[in-house]
């Protein structure tokens, strides 16, 4: 397990099972859609020959090419990481947990109120709250808006500007939970959809914004 949790983090850092590396291997399985470990095999090896002339330039064997990324994490681990771990002292250590508890909990606090959470609270004109980690489990609500004695909820769902066209299928999945939640506390569910623009978080469905103004209009005429 160990030795697993140090190859893992090795290929990662240095993206030797990204793309650019190894190929769109999550497309490629797809497409092909092996019925057998051998059929992938073969099939992957087939594409990452075309893959490596075509993007790369280079005209090798695969399994050459893959025996060499594998030469080359182990040079990471065994000395790069290796050089990095023997450099680490007892203070560094006592110094990244308080870092890790307090500095870079308060920044990602503040983070995630000057994104999607802070941005439609100040749209909707209506204080917007983290909700109960029961909630989460039971209604897939990550935040609420209270309104009387009623609760509005909130799920915030990021997502990629190529999924845009899956986002009824998300909706149909919480559906019932959605349901479960507006028949407890009597206000609707909505998912607000969130992605990268310009290396800055933002609403892409805006239309959810009027559909929450209206549902709190709605709770407060009862």
């Amino acid at each position: 397990m160990a030795k697993e949790w140090v190859l893992n983090i090795a290929t990662n850092r240095w993206g030797l099972n990204k793309k650019r590396s190894v190929g769109p291997v999550s497309q490629w399985i797809r497409e092909v859609s092996p019925r057998t470990i051998d059929e992938w095999q073969e099939a992957y090896l087939k594409r990452l020959h075309d893959f490596l002339k075509q993007e790369k330039q280079l005209d090798i064997p695969p399994n050459d090419y893959l025996t060499d990324l594998g030469k080359r994490l182990y040079i990471k681990i065994s000395e790069v990481l290796q050089s990095e771990i023997e450099s680490i002292q007892e203070a560094d250590c006592i110094e990244y947990i308080f870092n890790l508890v307090i500095q870079r909990t308060f920044e990602g606090y503040r983070n995630e109120i000057k994104t999607i959470y802070g941005q439609l609270e100040k749209l909707i004109g209506h204080p917007v709250q983290p909700a109960p980690d029961e909630w989460d489990r039971l209604f897939n609500v990550d935040f609420f808006i209270s309104v009387g004695n009623y609760y509005i909820g909130i799920q915030i769902k990021p997502i990629t500007y190529d999924h845009l066209p899956e986002v009824h299928k998300w909706k149909e999945w919480t559906r019932k939970s959605h349901q479960k939640f507006r028949k407890k506390y009597g206000g609707d569910v909505f998912i607000v959809f969130s992605a990268k623009q310009n290396g800055k978080k933002v609403i892409v469905n805006p239309d959810v914004v009027d559909a929450i103004r209206n549902e709190i209009s709605r709770l407060q005429s009862l």
